[in-house]
């Protein structure tokens, strides 16, 4: 049976980065048989401008019957001053939550041919595979109340809730030790808990989920001494979990030990495992429209989709080998540009995977 992706190119460097994405996808659909079928929505910025909000009912209601989502990216500056329930980020946070997109996957992992585009010491980075596993659809981004209000003395007061209930730190910490156990079996908890009353029921609720998993091993640090691991020993790390807000920070922070975050996709996921699949990256306004993008992490969102969605293992591995053999070639956008390597822009990028791939065939 035909299954169905929504394409949301969104804004920015979006719609570039996802037109090599879809050249992949239709080589695999047309020279290795995969069943699906696209068609394409408005999110972020340009669902603003097209129709007034930037998650409109159309496209959420494509969303909910498609098999998973790709997406490009979301944001830029044209949109700073509107009203901010109509800003191009709460499109994105909207449909993260109407799906009930809780639980985040983000990989960092170093392509060897990038070593020397890391920011650390390659003998720091090399072999780098971290699965960091953030909670998705609670925390400070979604908490009440929230908002902005006014005080007796006039000043004004910005206020957000942190919260987390027992079941959504029960689920987030199972994710994380079911894929730790087809890895290395080891899981780091990062929360605040010497701090915040949250982060303690966070810890709490992680070790009693970990007694269904005696084969994995649990570790628990501070988010500040996390973040400080991860530029000084980032391979001691297999499989974080955390929360939304660290999860963020820290991801960001993990994607530059890869050399690039031009290099990292995501994957967003359900209970019953529908995803939301983008790179990490944001839209890049700065370079929009120069054709210079680096359109790998997308490429690579689309493997991640096979793989997590639709269950075509072989396929994702395809395509990941296609982007290795494109990078053994010395091909490089210009985030990951080298000595002796070859600049090359977003469509020709995009083609050296789709060759790549051809060549397997």
């Amino acid at each position: 049976m035909s299954k169905k992706i929504l394409i949301l190119p969104g804004d920015g460097i979006g719609p570039e980065i996802v037109t090599e994405a879809l050249k992949v996808l239709e080589v695999l659909r047309r020279d290795h048989g995969l069943a699906v079928e696209m068609e394409q929505g408005l999110i972020g910025g340009a669902a603003y401008e097209a129709a007034g909000k930037p998650l409109p009912d159309e496209t959420l209601a494509l969303a909910r019957a498609a098999d998973a989502v790709l997406l490009g990216a979301v944001g830029g500056p044209q949109w700073d001053r509107i009203e901010w329930s109509l800003r191009p980020e709460r499109g994105l946070l909207g449909i993260r939550g109407e799906l009930g997109l809780f639980a985040n996957l983000r990989p960092a992992i170093l392509y060897p041919q990038l070593a020397a585009a890391s920011s650390l010491r390659a003998e720091l980075v090399a072999g780098l595979d971290i699965m960091i596993v953030r909670e998705l659809t609670g925390d400070v981004y979604f908490g009440q109340p929230r908002g902005i209000r006014t005080l007796e003395s006039g000043e004004r007061e910005g206020f957000n809730t942190m919260v987390y209930r027992e079941t959504e730190i029960e689920r987030i910490v199972r994710v994380a030790f079911t894929i730790a156990g087809r890895r290395r079996r080891q899981v780091c908890s990062v929360d605040k808990a010497n701090v915040l009353e949250v982060s303690q029921l966070w810890r709490e609720v992680a070790e009693r989920v970990s007694k269904e998993y005696p084969a994995v091993e649990l570790s628990h640090l501070y988010v500040d001494n996390a973040a400080m691991q991860l530029v000084r020993a980032p391979k001691q790390f297999d499989v974080v979990v955390t929360g939304n807000l660290f999860g963020d920070i820290l991801s960001d922070c993990a994607a530059m030990l890869t050399g690039s975050i031009g290099m990292l996709p995501s994957a967003s996921l359900d209970a019953a495992g529908k995803g939301l699949y983008e790179p990490i990256h944001g839209s890049a306004p700065d370079i929009a429209g120069k054709g210079v993008a680096n359109p790998l992490a997308t490429i690579l969102s689309v493997a991640m989709l096979l793989r997590h969605t639709l269950a075509q293992v072989e396929l994702a591995d395809r395509i990941e080998q296609a982007v290795g053999a494109v990078l053994n070639k010395g091909l490089r956008t210009g985030d990951i540009m080298a000595e002796g390597m070859q600049r090359v822009g977003t469509q020709a990028m995009g083609d050296a995977v789709v060759a790549a791939l051809r060549q397997q065939a």
